[in-house]
């Protein structure tokens, strides 16, 4: 029964209220920050408890006068009892999705990988699409963007470009975008007007705190090289490009876009440290892999995910089975319609999985 975990729930909060009147908690902000939002959120849903309580006591009540001899009465409460079950099955639903397990890393930044598919020149303006569809999306949000990579071909077309995403829920939101991005559409040197199928992979990560991954300095491998590109702020003298290889894992993150050694260094550290987490999200989530069927957002980096059909003004989203005729909307930034029915599927199907 719901009102069952309510003792442990009131526990929790006040080991929370007893933490923040930490003097040493106060002293560290992102801890501070973290255990604040627990707190806050912890507040709304004991409010909402306390509700089903008082509506519960009600209803308990209410049968009770049924139970009586004054027919007035009840006539009265049995109107008012309809009513009350109503709002109790309401209020069951708000709970069972307020207690749904939260993953901590939503709320935090995201590192946004884009890169070009198959295709040739068309995938790379494809993938070119994506990124300005995503910056956009982030104005919309105030959320703040820098490139750590960005890696542009001749004619528009980017090759390769990692963001990283800093704003509340930027990773909880921008998740749902991890997969294969298809475009059918007839390409601006096709003279015959015939369409083509090309792609882009997305892959969404959540940004790293050296607390979240330890990464040995023996394990890593640094080389320096001259950047390379068009021109620029993109080409010097001097080798400032970065290349990190992580021994064990075989993972290799380089980043050319800064003309310092220590912020090009500084970037990579990040791309490899989300990339870190990820390994290890994924490796727990194939522990568990009959409830990672039901997710929406798998991460699953070779599944496609999404079309956009350019002749017939259509985004297609495969996972919800959703078609919307809003294409040039959506690829302006306007990803609201989409995420919100991906939130509203996931917690239908986390529901189901609990």
């Amino acid at each position: 029964m719901l009102l069952d975990k309510l003792p442990d729930l009131k526990v929790k909060f006040k080991e929370l209220e007893g933490q923040l009147s930490d003097p040493e908690l106060m002293a560290n902000n992102r801890k501070y920050a973290k255990i604040a939002r627990e707190h806050n959120e912890l507040s709304h849903v004991l409010e909402v408890f306390h509700s089903y309580e008082e509506l519960m006591t009600n209803i308990e009540e209410g049968e009770s006068i049924l139970q009586g001899d004054d027919d007035e009465l009840k006539e009265i409460v049995r109107e008012e009892l309809d009513d009350s079950i109503a709002e109790k099955a309401k209020l069951e639903d708000d709970l069972k999705i307020l207690l749904i397990p939260k993953d901590p890393l939503d709320q935090g930044a995201a590192i946004l990988e884009i890169r070009a598919g198959a295709g040739g020149d068309e995938a790379a303006l494809f993938a070119s699409d994506l990124v300005r569809m995503y910056l956009r999306y982030t104005e919309t949000n105030n959320w703040k963007h820098e490139f750590i990579t960005l890696n542009e071909l001749g004619g528009g077309g980017t090759k390769e470009a990692i963001i990283q995403v800093t704003g509340e829920n930027a990773y909880g939101t921008l998740k749902f975008e991890s997969g294969v991005h298809r475009v059918q559409r007839i390409p601006q040197t096709e003279s015959s007007g015939r369409i083509h199928t090309s792609a882009a992979t997305v892959a969404v990560l959540p940004e790293a705190e050296e607390v979240d991954v330890e990464i040995n300095t023996a394990d890593l491998r640094i080389d320096t090289f001259r950047a390379s590109g068009a021109g620029g702020q993109h080409v010097n003298k001097t080798e400032s490009a970065i290349r990190i290889t992580h021994i064990p894992s075989g993972m290799v993150v380089s980043c050319q876009d800064e003309t310092s050694q220590h912020k090009n260094k500084d970037k990579a550290m990040k791309v490899l440290r989300a990339r870190m987490l990820a390994a290890e999200r994924e490796r727990h989530d194939n522990q568990v892999a009959a409830m990672r069927k039901t997710l929406v957002s798998t991460g699953d980096r070779s599944a496609k995910i999404r079309t956009y059909n350019y002749p017939q003004g259509r985004v297609t989203d495969h996972r919800i089975n959703l078609t919307l005729y809003r294409l040039e909307e959506i690829t302006n930034g306007d990803l609201s319609e989409l995420h919100e029915k991906l939130v509203a599927a996931e917690m239908v199907n986390r529901l189901e999985s609990l």
